[in-house]
């Protein structure tokens, strides 16, 4: 049979356990070419370009509608 504790926590030193396990809100920044919403640090997904280069091969088709 495991150790068991001699006395229970209180309720707010478990929320200053866990304070770091807050779900965040994700840094979203605006495509410097294409004015697109996008997540900071990674390719467009509208235009497929990162720091001013095409680093992803998007289809014609997609960015003339």
């Amino acid at each position: 049979m495991p150790p068991l504790p001699k006395r229970k926590y209180p309720k707010s030193r478990q929320g200053k356990r866990r304070s770091h396990l807050a779900i965040k809100m994700p840094h979203v920044v605006e495509c410097p070419s294409c004015r697109a919403p996008q997540l900071a640090h990674r390719a467009c997904p509208v235009c497929g370009k990162y720091r001013g280069r095409e680093v992803i091969t998007m289809p014609i088709d997609e960015l003339e509608s």
